[in-house]
């Protein structure tokens, strides 16, 4: 073997390390698991099976949508608490996903510490449903009827702790009233109360009731977002008359802390680029929810505030799960 020969084998061979580092660290280089925390059909995994195929095309690797429900997404969270860093399992999760550590004592983990916000993908407001033949037509007409009644209107909520029910919670000391909170297991059961006239008033996901509203079987009078709604022109926001009132619900992306960064601004950009795409924010809007990507430091600052808002919503309300 000449002194030629050498120099290129061992060039060769003190390059493979360098060539097997590239390899493994190009990301993605196999398929990814993304944990939805509900169940299938629901607001959260419609919007799931909308976006991760396109997502999967971008990024040349499959994506398999993994329902984990339960316990208000604290199971399919307590998931991703338990996975590697390294960006190849990630979470679409609901605003829950900040309220359950004030609801529930001892979660297995800490959504601040451990999990490392992607992008906002959609938001989406409530709607303050009454059945037709309840008088109040507007939202100061409720406040009213409530103040004249304290503690016996009845006023349904997909459950306790949901984010119908913090909704309700911030409508009622915004205004200053008191209501019979009636909890439900579910969003369609207290919708389908309300619409049979067993309780007059609802917080409803606008997702889900929109075409109730279309329909005349519940008049909605108001929302809990800010302006108004393409779906539903006519329909104030609750804040025309609460100044300040906002309860918005919403769905985002997040992978584990300690997941590389360049991962999670690739990620977040891919996420993003299906979002703006005109067919899916068409299809999205066509169901009251918004796309609205964000970076990731600008989703880190969302999820802190929205962790603040919302815990002390819970306290002054005394809500808990356990």
């Amino acid at each position: 073997m000449n002194r030629t020969t050498r120099r290129a084998l061992v060039g060769a061979a003190l390059a493979l390390p360098a060539i097997r580092a590239s390899a493994q660290g190009a990301w993605p280089n196999r398929p990814l698991r993304v944990i939805v925390p509900y169940p299938p059909g629901g607001g959260s995994d419609t919007v799931a099976r909308l976006i991760y195929p396109r997502v999967s095309a971008r990024l040349g690797q499959p994506i398999v949508i993994e329902n984990r429900g339960g316990a208000t997404g604290s199971i399919g969270e307590a998931a991703l608490a338990r996975t590697d860093p390294d960006g190849y399992t990630f979470m679409h999760d609901a605003g829950a996903v900040v309220v359950n550590p004030a609801l529930f004592r001892n979660l297995p983990f800490d959504p601040i510490r451990d999990f490392q916000p992607v992008t906002l993908a959609v938001t989406f407001p409530n709607l303050l449903l009454a059945h037709p033949s309840v008088q109040a037509r507007t939202v100061a007409d409720v406040i009213a009827m409530a103040k004249a009644a304290p503690g016996n209107v009845a006023w349904a909520s997909s459950g306790n702790g949901s984010n119908q029910h913090l909704s309700l919670a911030l409508f009622t000391r915004a205004a200053g009233i008191s209501v019979n909170h009636v909890p439900y297991r579910g969003g369609g059961p207290a919708v389908a109360d309300v619409i049979a006239g067993q309780v007059p008033f609802v917080f409803g996901s606008a997702s889900g009731t929109t075409t109730h509203v279309q329909a005349g079987t519940v008049r909605a009078l108001g929302h809990t977002g800010t302006g108004r709604l393409p779906a539903l022109p006519d329909v104030p926001a609750i804040a025309e008359t609460l100044p300040g009132y906002e309860a918005v619900d919403w769905q985002g992306v997040f992978v584990r802390r300690g997941t590389p960064m360049e991962i999670v601004e690739r990620l977040s950009a891919e996420i993003g680029a299906v979002l703006r795409d005109p067919e899916v924010a068409a299809r999205l809007i066509g169901t009251a929810a918004q796309p609205s990507p964000m970076s990731p430091a600008e989703f880190e600052r969302f999820v802190q505030a929205e962790s603040n808002k919302w815990g002390t919503v819970v306290r002054e309300a005394d809500i808990r799960l356990e």
